[in-house]
């Protein structure tokens, strides 16, 4: 049975107001309005704290407390959203290839949506932390895609699909995926794995993102970015735990209320200060 869904909450958090009907102008709003308001991170995983999947935990922690969260809670609740809206939409894996040419080789670790609107297919991702598609894609190989911040295309198909960013005039694979059904015992599985391994780099670093119009916002460990989608990048290297938290509490509007350790983890991403001289 599916789960319930609150759409007026849902609604608030991203400031959506308009039609509901079915559309791809309505997915293409839903799309743009989520990854500007409901900022990527990993800081669950970072503290040691479980990441749920459930309808429930999601709506709690990424429209009540007005946290964030990465792939597979991003996506999950944008599928139940959509589904509640009538549209057809199901899960899909990815494997990352964005950071790491031999991702391809890896088991899938990341999770995007295939959406079916009047007949056609599209793919759907608000949750690829600072190159999250603001726009569905069309599901056709080779057709450059624009969106309000990069322009993407999808290659291959039959099975593998790839999807890639123009950066200047370079086309960068981000990730491969297929079509191929996905249980939800695999999403949970995967979700485990990226939430308590040692070696996933969400329980060690810190990534977090978020698109409003015109721009990305980015923060890796302590270096936070400011991308304007037309425009040189701003950089800015942050000292201490304080000012770290202060950009995830102003730039990322983040609630950081009750995450008790905290300061000690940001402290932990610190470049060490070089000893003083003599």
């Amino acid at each position: 049975m599916p789960e319930k869904v609150n759409l007026k909450a849902y609604f608030e958090r991203i400031g959506f107001a308009g039609s509901i009907a079915p559309t791809l102008a309505t997915l293409d709003l839903l799309h743009a309005l989520h990854p500007a308001a409901i900022p990527f991170e990993n800081l669950n995983p970072l503290l040691g704290l479980p990441v749920r999947l459930d309808q429930p935990s999601l709506e709690k922690k990424l429209l009540t407390d007005r946290r964030g969260g990465y792939c597979f809670e991003h996506n999950l609740l944008f599928k139940r959203m959509l589904e509640d809206l009538d549209f057809s939409v199901r899960p899909l894996l990815a494997r990352v290839v964005w950071t790491n040419p031999d991702g391809a080789h890896l088991p899938p670790s990341h999770m995007l949506l295939l959406v079916e609107v009047n007949g056609q297919n599209h793919i759907a991702d608000v949750g690829f932390g600072g190159l999250t598609l603001t726009t569905p894609l069309r599901l056709r190989a080779d057709s450059e895609q624009t969106t309000p911040h990069e322009t993407f295309r999808l290659t291959g198909g039959d099975p593998d699909w790839t999807l890639e960013v123009k950066l200047a005039d370079d086309w960068r694979a981000v990730y491969r995926f297929t079509l191929d059904q996905v249980g939800d015992e695999q999403i949970e599985a995967i979700n485990q794995h990226i939430a308590i391994d040692p070696a996933s780099p969400f329980t060690h670093e810190l990534r977090v993102a978020l698109t409003p119009s015109g721009e990305r916002l980015k923060l890796h460990n302590a270096k936070f970015t400011r991308q304007p989608a037309d425009g040189e990048a701003e950089y800015r290297e942050l000292a201490t735990p304080d000012e770290i938290r202060q950009v995830l509490g102003e730039s990322f509007a983040i609630n950081l209320s009750g995450l008790d350790g905290l300061d000690k983890a940001l402290g932990g991403l610190l470049a060490p200060k070089p000893a003083p001289a003599g």
